[in-house]
């Protein structure tokens, strides 16, 4: 396989090159030509994405559309260096460059953006897997520490637009997708477009049966943004939406199990019940909402301010408790741009800001008698403090060197309090010791099409709320945060017509003080801090319309992609009283990710899209004794739209999941106990879609 993937390799070089000389003229063109293709907003300002210094991935909504609907999960895994794993339908992890140690299950350690509004919550959680998927308008990936504009992460940023900035005209629309295991996913959106106000309302209720036992999900989810334009390019935004999801978790098995059953859900022991027997599952609601507002003060001076807050609602019955989390979370970002004068030859912005949030956490456990909460075990309170702030300054030299240096002071602290056994009078207070956290980064752009960029940058991470109080109910002030430095360099290539684009980049992250879990013998959770890791890695992707806008012959149109991920990411000086794990794979991590796609597009608007992947074995535990096979995902989806009155549009779709009838574990539990690392995910599926727009 590896072989295989080499020779394409060489393939796509070979024609990279070629594309790239299809018009030799294109390099010879004004230097002050502007790069007019995509752009990006997660720097504060809009900016080309081939020239931005950073390391950057984007999706469109032409791309998520592509997407099975019911996921985010096969989306995101087409970004080089991202993972993201669904262990049951419902139950999503994200890691970016890094593992999913620190994460069980959730989004920890990668700060989230919903528009301007952090959905991570002070204490470092994030509910990603509240939104529904035809919700989501686009997303932009920053890879790498970035905590310099974003606050204390060393995973990466993610920022969702749930509206299209490309599409402002005023529509309804509706879609219905249905496939096997009881899938059933409805959709319906309304935008309303005036002179200075656009309104945007979207409703979702989707539920699965699932593959395995025990892996039933629905959640019914409503959001809502409204933007007015109250004078010029000054408007404000009003975001927000509520969801309420429910799933069960069928628990993980073991490789006997794996193997001869794989659709069972954990099974009982001697000692312990199965998941069945328990009812283990997650309830949860959340609703968010903020104001976000944009005002140009001169023609120079903009500020960009906005205040959100949330509440979630959390319930998590399982095999040794039954958990019950209520979450308040409030906050304010603000930021002022000023920008220079872009007839000079330094054409310059510096920003200024800060980000404040608390959350406050009321966590109580109680016994678990068949999902029916019992008897109380342990009551917590435990309130969060997390602000930052941030300063940048970005410089176009003769539009050709892009110079970036940004630097952030962050804060971070909690209180806690026990209610229940110990009745606390009083919190006590951890206080961590402010960092900084600086960002250099330069670009420079050879020619037109092509830009070479390099980065240097500080990672940050405190411990999250889950991790300071995990299940095992005890409170660890000790935990420190992680932290570390990261080095990149890479380029960006395209051609004329902006039918090629070519990004790749190499990348050395070392994290100090590295947080991982560890389980108790009653399979309760808690983490240390153990040592470090060496984090090199390479990334490419690669996309290119082969055949394009071809409206004589019978395939109009060919697009392929191809997405690489490389690393070889390690243990450093990581051991317990009696192993040594220094040396070792970080665990969870594949060393290698191919992900190949091809669109073709045929008369009457028609289209075929495959995308296959290729994920490595990966390993189960810190000991490197167990790994789960690589496995070979294959996917494809047909559709047909037809448009009448010139914009409205009906369109119909089938695809198949896991064509090749993989047994495979997408999110496996890793340092399991009783080595029950595997949730089995589902052998080849179906599904059809229909979406209609007046």
């Amino acid at each position: 396989m590896r072989k295989i993937y080499l020779l394409l390799l060489i393939v796509f070089t070979g024609h990279i090159i070629c594309a790239a000389q299809k018009n030799p003229d294109s390099l010879k063109n004004d230097s002050t030509k502007h790069l007019t293709g995509a752009t990006v907003l997660g720097y504060l300002t809009e900016l080309p994405v081939l020239s931005v210094p950073a390391s950057v991935s984007l999706l469109s909504p032409a791309q998520l559309k592509l997407q099975p609907e019911n996921s985010l999960v096969s989306a995101f895994n087409t970004v080089p260096g991202v993972r993201m794993e669904e262990r049951s339908p419902g139950s999503y992890r994200l890691s970016i460059r890094g593992s999913l140690l620190r994460s069980p299950f959730g989004v920890r350690d990668v700060k989230v953006y919903y528009d301007e509004i952090p959905l991570t919550d002070a204490g470092g959680n994030t509910y990603l897997n509240a939104i529904d998927v035809n919700s989501v308008q686009g997303i932009e990936i920053l890879k790498g520490p970035d905590g310099s504009l974003f606050g204390a992460n060393s995973g990466g940023v993610v920022l969702i637009s749930p509206v299209n900035r490309y599409n402002d005209s005023s529509y309804v629309s509706a879609g219905l997708n249905i496939g096997s295991y009881g899938l059933f996913h409805e959709n319906t959106a309304l935008q309303n477009r005036s002179d200075n106000n656009q309104l945007n309302i979207n409703q979702a209720y989707q539920t699965y049966g699932g593959y395995r036992q025990h892996s039933n999900m629905q959640r019914n989810f409503v959001q809502a943004t409204d933007k007015w334009n109250y004078s010029g390019k000054d408007q404000l935004k009003f975001l927000g939406f509520y969801s309420d999801l429910d799933y069960q978790t069928p628990g993980g098995l073991t490789l006997s199990q794996y193997q001869t059953d794989p659709h069972l859900a954990r099974l009982p022991t001697k000692t312990l019940p199965g998941a069945i027997q328990e009812n283990i599952g997650i309830g949860q609601k959340v609703l968010l909402g903020g104001l976000v507002n944009e005002i140009h003060i001169s023609d120079r001076i903009r500020n960009v301010f906005s205040v959100f807050g949330s509440y979630v609602d959390f319930t998590n019955p399982f095999i040794t408790d039954y958990e019950n989390r209520y979450e308040r979370t409030y906050g304010l970002r603000t930021y002022f741009e000023l920008s220079g004068k872009p007839e000079k030859v330094i054409n310059w912005k510096m920003n200024l800001g800060l980000e404040w949030q608390q959350t406050n956490s009321d966590i109580n456990n109680y016994g678990n008698v068949a999902g029916v909460r019992d008897t109380a075990q342990t009551l917590d309170k435990i309130n969060t403090n997390q602000h930052f702030i941030f300063a940048r300054y970005l410089a176009d030299i003769n539009k050709r060197l892009h110079v970036e240096a940004a630097l952030s002071l962050n804060f971070y602290d909690y209180k806690f309090r026990n209610v229940f056994p110990n009745n606390e009078a009083s919190f006590t207070d951890r206080n961590f010791t402010p960092q900084l956290m600086p960002r250099l980064a330069v670009s420079y752009q050879f020619a037109d099409d092509f830009i070479w960029r390099a980065s240097v940058s500080r990672g940050y991470s405190t411990p999250t709320t889950a991790e300071i109080r995990p299940t095992d109910h005890m409170i660890n002030p000790n935990l420190q945060a992680e932290d570390g430095w990261n080095y990149e360099t890479g380029f960006r290539l395209r051609n004329s017509d902006e039918s090629m684009f070519l990004d790749a980049s190499v990348f050395y992250y070392r994290l100090n003080n590295a947080i991982v879990g560890r389980f108790n013998p009653d399979e309760t959770e808690y983490y240390v801090n153990a040592g470090g890791t060496s984090q090199p890695g390479f990334e490419l992707y690669f996309s290119d319309w082969i055949v394009r806008k071809n409206k004589v012959n019978f395939i109009r149109g060919v697009q392929i992609n191809e997405s690489v991920t490389l690393n070889k990411f390690t243990f450093t000086d990581y051991h317990n009283a009696t192993t040594n794990y220094s040396g070792n794979q970080l665990t969870g991590v594949p060393g290698q990710v191919f992900v190949t796609s091809v669109q073709v597009r045929l008369p009457e608007n028609l289209y075929v899209f495959a995308e296959h992947n290729y994920t490595a074995r990966i390993p189960l535990n810190d000991g490197n004794t167990t790994y789960a096979d690589h496995y070979n995902l294959l996917q494809a989806k047909a559709g047909w739209e037809y448009v009448f009155r010139n914009k409205n549009r009906f369109a119909i779709y089938v695809g198949v999941d896991n064509l090749l009838n993989e047994k495979y574990s997408l999110g496996d539990d890793l340092n399991a106990v009783g080595n029950r690392y595997y949730n089995a995910s589902a052998p080849r599926n179906y599904y059809v879609g229909l979406n209609v727009t007046l």
